[in-house]
């Protein structure tokens, strides 16, 4: 488990996204491990987001807790289901020569950023949650949150799109020098300031199409990713409710988050 975590700090730190590491055409990372570590930070993140529903005036709802922590994992899961083959398909319209188990662990890589963030805010949820009795003000914040740390995750991917396509206009590695020959040492290459997982490599900017095409399936995501969250809710416990896993599919996401904004001004 130790070796995962080490994974992600990898990263998060750019080590796995620098274009040395990419020459392959892919992110070397573990499905199997990241998947088990996104799980985790989603079931930290969820216990976080259900800590309101301790301060209940008719008693703490341990369940709402529990209920969460099982459901964040599986929104970004099914989120990445539905979105997968979109992502794919754009991919290849672009003339990227990713595979589809490419094209997996670059998810699978952006939504540990994701829920790196997410598990880093959540003790600032927990530590609301426990202090203020305003419904709207902790659905407003935690949709914060959420934009915010997906926000990150989807410009982790499309940075590391970026890097997987300047891979193909790499120059192969010289060949190997013969016995026979003095071996010269290998060249000093300086490692930019700016190599972080979120910052675009030299001053190659990717074309205006592909950006383009980019940009909308990041709105997709996040458009999937908001109403899934919608269907799975609650992952908070309205406190004027008594507490159940799933509700009835009335509204919409983005008309409860337009009410719970209304009630937090008008109240």
């Amino acid at each position: 488990m130790l070796s995962q975590f080490k994974q992600l700090d990898l990263i998060l730190r750019g080590e796995k996204t620098r274009l040395d590491a990419l020459r392959k055409g892919e992110i070397t990372i573990s499905i199997r491990g990241i998947g088990l570590v996104i799980i985790i930070l989603g079931a930290i993140t969820g216990a976080c987001m259900g800590t309101f529903a301790l301060l209940r005036e008719d008693g703490p709802v341990f369940q709402q807790m529990l209920a969460s922590a099982v459901k964040v994992p599986a929104l970004f899961l099914l989120t990445l289901l539905i979105t997968l083959p979109s992502l794919y398909v754009f991919n290849a319209l672009v003339g990227s020569r990713l595979t589809l188990p490419s094209v997996v662990r670059l998810l699978i890589a952006g939504l540990a950023v994701t829920l790196a963030m997410l598990a880093a805010w959540g003790p600032i949820v927990a530590f609301f949650s426990l202090s203020t009795e305003s419904y709207p003000f902790m659905v407003l914040l935690n949709v914060a949150v959420f934009a915010f740390s997906g926000l990150l995750g989807m410009m982790f991917v499309q940075q590391t799109l970026h890097r997987l396509t300047l891979t193909d206009d790499i120059e192969p590695l010289p060949p190997e020098t013969s016995p026979q020959e003095p071996e010269s040492p290998p060249p000093v290459i300086p490692r930019p300031a700016n190599d972080g997982p979120l910052d675009m490599p030299d001053s190659r900017v990717l074309r205006g199409h592909v950006k383009l095409v980019f940009r909308l399936w990041t709105v997709v995501f996040g458009l999937v990713g908001a109403q899934m969250g919608w269907i799975l809710r609650p992952f908070i416990g309205d406190p004027n409710r008594d507490f159940t896993w799933f509700r009835e599919r009335d509204s919409s996401f983005f008309e409860a988050v337009f009410g719970a904004l209304v009630n937090l001004l008008g109240g």
